[in-house]
């Protein structure tokens, strides 16, 4: 029996839903804005991806979301509306790294792959892959400097991926870096990712899960009235 997942990546300002039938992409809609549209197209787009697979929200096997790291805004909306759909339908939430679903985009023979997403500042969430797409340095919310990843840099080429690498190349130098631009998580990748959990039942508590945020959330002051 085929198994259908509904992928929800809004962790950046990529809003972004796929529908995926045993680990392929059936359906994807996102619109790589510049902006936040999250709060207005999320619901949109789960219902286009829906109707143009024909299949209806009961047919859904699972809800499968991006928990971070990344906006907090952003992830707090996908995260929501992921749960919502799970207790509507009685469905499970599978949970998919933001950071290793970028990773995938990057397709090498060696080397590794830093995926990147721009934080406050000169700072980056990020991760080192291995071109297996094996995890071989955890997370880090990481301030950038021109030593950054000089480890990785000396024993092969690396491929950064991701907003951050924007401020990064600004940094970086190395003859073996290589900046993949204009690059955003997606549901896309998410696809094979979420599968492969649903095989071996790797699901989250719907009432208790909370986005990876990996640092505290910090309101920005309003300015002062002129």
């Amino acid at each position: 029996m085929s198994i259908y997942i509904l992928n929800i990546e809004t962790a950046t300002t990529n809003c972004s839903v796929s529908l995926s039938k045993d680990g392929k992409t059936l359906v994807l809609k996102e619109d790589y804005d510049k902006n936040y549209s999250h709060a207005e197209r999320l619901h949109v787009y789960i219902n286009t991806v829906l109707k143009e697979a024909k299949v209806i929200q009961k047919n859904i096997d699972a809800i499968a979301v991006s928990k971070g790291p990344g906006s907090y805004t952003g992830l707090r909306i996908g995260i929501s509306a992921a749960k919502g759909l799970c207790y509507a339908l009685d469905k499970p939430l599978i949970s998919v790294s933001t950071l290793e679903a970028l990773a995938h985009q990057v397709k090498c023979e060696n080397g590794f792959i830093v995926p990147m997403l721009d934080a406050r500042r000169m700072e980056v969430y990020s991760a080192v892959f291995n071109s297996n797409y094996n995890q071989i340095r955890d997370i880090q919310a990481q301030i950038l400097n021109e030593d950054a990843f000089a480890e990785y840099l000396e024993k092969g080429k690396v491929y950064f991926i991701g907003n951050g690498v924007e401020k990064t190349k600004t940094l970086i130098s190395h003859l073996n870096a290589i900046f993949i631009e204009s690059k955003l998580p997606s549901s896309n990748e998410m696809s094979q990712l979420a599968y492969n959990k649903y095989k071996i039942s790797d699901t989250e508590d719907v009432a208790y899960f909370e986005p990876y945020y990996l640092k505290d959330f910090v309101a920005l002051k309003p300015k002062p009235k002129s």
